[in-house]
């Protein structure tokens, strides 16, 4: 029998799929290798980590429960392998090779991290973090997940953080972006002239902000705009936004519990590595009314970077408005230069730059289930796995825009862009999507987009489609809506409440209270709300008194809300304008009728604002309504509206709309055999309406579903898109 050549092992090789880089994944491998006295290497392949080791049982055995907290492993591959004497087990040069986003999301600091904020060589380093820890999408750039990769590239390491790369026993060892005060990125504070100033620059903000001023502050993503609560009123006519709720940051859960009263399940979330804004109920008080005007919630998070924890480090207060900073309508600001443009008082800047920009994420719960209004920092890159082959791109709405871009077998949504009407906005998505197709290898055989003849990023559809020589999709508002409802929940078919402002309908009216029988490949209308004019088009949805002078004079009723020439204006408009049949649209009414609300400043304001009055109200008789044919009816439901309390007609005009609504969406899944019925849109946020559909529709022996990773809101309009868009291309 013949000897064994002693350099020569027989070795298998195991590829690691997942979230496998940026997270100390190889150093984690090494220490099992060595510990066990293997022999092999490791290394990043790709967005995979393989492992060549002589005994791989033994290494699988052990390694599987010391796996990084970061790491998520989808998949584990192994085959034969023989590699030559390695002296032992060493990490390996990357190499390029399959591509599908592996890198974990942006985490706030480790425990271990915020010890060494406050003592040792890190003490007061803002840019501290290790491999359990820290910023990764937001600063790379391509994978494999290297430091050549990232937005490091251009700080050498120190001695002192070479050696720590180097120990395998030091939680930094491999840690691609490890730096220190000596090597790494520092920040600078510019005054409102653009002058530096001199000295600690983050003692120095924070006593700025302490004296009653206004700051912006470059953080992983993005920049935030911040004041203490005991200025926000200043800010708020500085910044022009008088009505609009602001994010406040606390300095911990005691101090989230002073201004709210948040449940386990939103503690936890707030206490979470991703550290999203929680929108919770806040208890009343002059300061949290002036955070979220009209509202019975407010939108809190806790530090997650170095600097913010440094800032409550060197301030009394427990609390500060960090909002993000961008100029109306355009993009969170990432230019040094640009965000002078503010006029804040001071500027807290580093040299780091931004690959990624990342708004924070912002999540609601509905009965201790989360539902994200804002999927961005902490939460991408994620996927929606789907039983379809094929690459497309999806470009999203309108209106709290995402694009997702689909590949080998899942839909991989952007991070949160914002409105596609303002300046850069689909500049930024045309960013942000070919930084997906560039970390996916993604070319893509379709594209997707709105239905909407206006909306602004059809261009950049339909240069990508161009570009690529893909097929063009167009792609209905509210099956689109269904359809990321239908794939989130891992189902064929549905029927689907889609609720929402307004959507542009295959008639060419804006609809926005549909229920639809939806299939990835067709949809069928099966009721709608009752249509009603949009006198001047966009401007009804910003003067609601345009919308209630269109009820009144459907019922013949005498409007007297404009004068006698305007009225005969808007009344030769009836005939004339898009009609719309959304559940917005009636709670805008509704919210201008009973006196809450005249005038839309922001997003879903006039129905954000009549949420308390829904929460409180009580089902009251007079106000039944009724379907004609496939059409509910809503108008005449105006005409009953009396001296009553208006949180009770609030809930009754609302109630029964939605029971029809479920009604009718019970009897088509009854008689077609389909087993789910769900809920989807903007108007699906509010509580009130996510608890009537449950009541209304839990007896009926359906399976309902609810969104949970994908936002209700339009910001999950993309991942529907490249679902019908990748059914379509089969």
């Amino acid at each position: 029998m013949p000897q064994r050549v002693a350099a020569q092992y027989d070795l298998m090789r195991i590829t690691f799929k997942g979230t496998v880089q940026g997270v100390g994944f190889r150093p984690a491998v090494y220490r099992t290798a060595t510990a066990l006295g293997l022999h092999g290497r490791v290394w990043n392949s790709g967005s995979d980590v393989i492992v060549e080791v002589n005994n791989g049982d033994a290494f699988l055995s052990a390694f599987l429960f010391n796996v990084p907290p970061l790491a998520v492993i989808e998949k584990i591959e192994r085959s034969d392998a023989s590699l030559n004497d390695t002296n032992g087990f060493f990490i390996a040069s990357s190499e390029d090779g399959s591509k599908e986003v592996s890198i974990p999301s942006d985490m706030a600091l480790c425990d271990n991290c915020l010890n060494d904020l406050r003592m040792g060589r890190r003490k007061g380093y803002a840019f501290t973090s290790c491999t359990n820890c820290g910023p990764r999408f937001t600063l790379l750039s391509d994978l494999p997940y290297d430091r050549s990769s990232t937005s490091m590239k251009g700080f050498a390491l120190c001695p002192e953080c070479l050696s720590e790369y180097a120990d395998p026993d030091d939680r930094r060892f491999h840690h691609q972006t490890i730096c220190c005060p000596k090597c790494g990125p520092s920040y600078s504070l510019i005054d409102a002239h653009g002058n530096r100033i001199e000295g600690d620059p983050v003692k120095s903000f924070s006593d700025i902000l302490s004296s009653g001023k206004i700051g912006v502050i470059k953080g992983w993503g993005g920049m935030h705009i911040c004041c203490t609560l005991e200025n926000l009123q200043k800010m708020r006519k500085w910044y022009g936004r008088e009505q609009k709720p602001f994010a406040v940051m606390v300095r911990d859960l005691t101090s989230a519990k002073k201004y709210s009263d948040p449940s386990e399940a939103e503690c936890v979330h707030l206490m979470s590595p991703q550290k999203p804004i929680v929108l919770v109920k806040k208890k009343r008080s002059d300061i949290t009314e002036l955070a979220s005007p009209g509202l019975d919630n407010i939108g809190l998070f806790l530090p997650y970077t170095g600097i913010q924890h440094l800032l409550f480090d060197m301030m009394d207060n427990d609390a500060l408005v960090m909002t993000s900073a961008n100029l109306p309508k355009e993009p969170m600001i990432l230019d040094d230069e640009l965000v002078m443009r503010l006029n804040a008082d001071a500027y807290l800047l580093h040299d780091q730059p931004i690959m990624n920009r990342a708004d924070d994420s912002v999540i609601r719960f509905f009965r201790e289930k989360p539902v994200f209004i804002r999927k961005s920092r902490g939460h991408v890159p994620s996927f929606i796995p789907i039983d379809l082959k094929g690459s497309v791109v999806a470009v999203g709405a309108q209106e709290n825009l995402t694009g997702s871009v689909a590949t080998n077998g899942r839909i991989h949504m952007t991070q949160h862009i914002g409105d596609g009407e303002g300046f850069g906005v689909i500049d930024y998505l045309d960013e942000a999507i070919r930084s997906d197709m560039r970390l996916l290898g993604c070319t893509p055989q379709a594209i997707a987009m709105d239905l909407h003849p206006n909306y602004s990023n059809r261009i950049l559809a339909k240069d990508l489609a161009s570009e690529y020589g893909s097929e063009l999709i167009e792609v209905q508002h509210h099956w689109a809506h269904s359809a990321a409802l239908m794939v989130e929940n891992k189902v064929n078919e549905a029927v689907v409440l889609a609720l929402d402002g307004t959507g542009h309908g295959d008639d060419g009216n804006a609809w926005g209270g549909e229920v639809l029988y939806t299939e990835l490949d067709s949809y069928k209308r099966i009721a709608h709300m009752e249509y009603v004019p949009l006198l001047g088009s966009e401007r009804a949805l910003y003067d609601l008194r345009r919308l209630k002078f269109a009820i009144d004079l459907m019922n013949g009723v005498e409007n007297t809300s404009f004068d006698e020439k305007e009225s005969d204006i808007l009344n030769k408009m009836m005939n004339k304008s898009v009609k719309c049949s959304s559940m917005g649209r009636l709670m805008d009414a509704l919210s201008f009728t009973l006196g809450v609300c005249s005038i839309r400043t922001y997003d879903g304001e006039p129905a954000m604002k009549l949420e308390p009055l829904l929460a409180r109200g009580r089902l009251i008789s007079g106000f039944e309504t009724e379907r004609k044919g496939n059409i509910i009816q809503t108008s005449d439901l105006f005409s009953r509206i009396k001296d009553q309390d208006p949180a009770d007609i609030a809930y009754s005009v609302v109630y029964n709309v939605m029971k029809e609504l479920v009604e009718s969406a019970i009897e088509c899944a009854d008689d077609n055999g389909i087993e789910n019925i769900g809920i989807t849109g903007g108007v699906s946020y509010n509580s009130t309406v996510y608890d009537m559909f449950s009541d209304l529709a839990s007896d009926s022996g359906h399976g309902l579903i609810f969104h949970e990773s994908v936002p209700n809101g339009d910001g999950g309009i993309s991942v529907g898109q490249a679902a019908i868009a990748l059914k379509m291309i089969q």
